[in-house]
């Protein structure tokens, strides 16, 4: 093999490294987002089965209950009770799940 063989090899290897590292951070990039939207859908699932739950024993609910719930705060209580579900209430993520314990926008309404 003369010199310019082996380095024609060397500079062919070359590329195909960067070819395999380009191809690796499109892959971590893909599994980073797997990742965020594996955590999201679970955080979901968890306020989903806690809201089932709660819709489970509520509906033991006497129609006394049921009747109070009507009165004027009506908006009011909705509010809290989505929040309750893990849902914001504040204006700028209204509807959102909310991936933290709580959020200070939200808390601020119920003041």
């Amino acid at each position: 093999m003369n010199k310019r063989q082996i380095f024609d090899q060397v500079s062919h290897m070359e590329t195909q490294i960067g070819e395999l590292y380009e191809q690796l951070g499109h892959l971590k990039g893909d599994l980073s987002g797997i990742i965020e939207e594996n955590h999201r859908l679970n955080v979901e699932n968890k306020h989903l089965r806690s809201y089932l739950g709660n819709k489970i024993s509520d509906s033991s609910e006497t129609t006394e209950e049921k009747e109070s719930a009507t009165l004027p705060g009506e908006g009011f209580d909705n509010l809290a009770r989505i929040y309750k579900e893990g849902f914001h209430i504040c204006h700028m993520q209204f509807g959102s799940p909310r991936t933290d314990e709580d959020c200070l926008f939200c808390l601020e309404l119920f003041d």
